[in-house]
């Protein structure tokens, strides 16, 4: 047997006095120190705890008892702020755990979220703009493509064919 096994067994071996150790348990004991001591200390704190005895009420205990219940009932109520700060200085925290882990997730997830939204935010291509404004901004920057449409377009109001100089095809933007 080792401590381990030992210290499962010890529970057993100290809250029901009547049974017998058992052998492995008598054998580790024997050769382990620490664990009869601590066998030693248990037995030595249940006989103290068995020995005390717990005080005699006063003979006004039940009175005074009631007189603190009527004086309870009759208090105003707190409200919901005085309730709360009343849990808030008593409490462990225990109540407040769950509670605490759940904003800690909601706080990971939002800021996780956030990051991943911000690297894809900086990777994201430009918006592309409408092929009407790419046209504009084209003729805006095309000197020549604007000359040529003004002289097509008086061929046009003067009835005649554009002549082959007026007509020749534009090569594309210069920018």
């Amino acid at each position: 047997m080792d401590c381990k096994e030992f210290q499962n067994e010890l529970p057993e071996l100290v809250l029901n006095p009547g049974t017998l150790p058992s052998t492995a348990a008598v054998a580790h004991m024997k050769v382990c120190p620490p664990c009869m001591e601590e066998y030693v200390s248990f037995q030595e704190t249940f006989r103290a705890l068995d020995a005390w005895e717990a005080p005699e009420p006063t003979r006004y205990f039940d009175q005074k008892l009631a007189v603190r219940l009527r004086e309870e009932q009759a208090a105003p109520r707190m409200g919901w702020l005085e309730r709360l700060t009343t849990s808030l200085q008593l409490n462990t925290g225990r109540n407040f755990r769950p509670m605490i882990a759940g904003a800690l997730a909601l706080a990971l997830v939002v800021g996780g979220g956030s990051v991943v939204g911000a690297n894809s935010f900086q990777s994201a291509q430009v918006p592309q703009a409408s092929a009407t404004l790419e046209d504009l901004q084209i003729l805006d920057r095309n000197d020549q493509a604007l000359q040529q449409l003004d002289r097509l377009q008086q061929a046009d109001d003067d009835g005649g064919a554009p002549t082959p100089s007026d007509a020749s095809p534009v090569d594309g933007p210069t920018s």
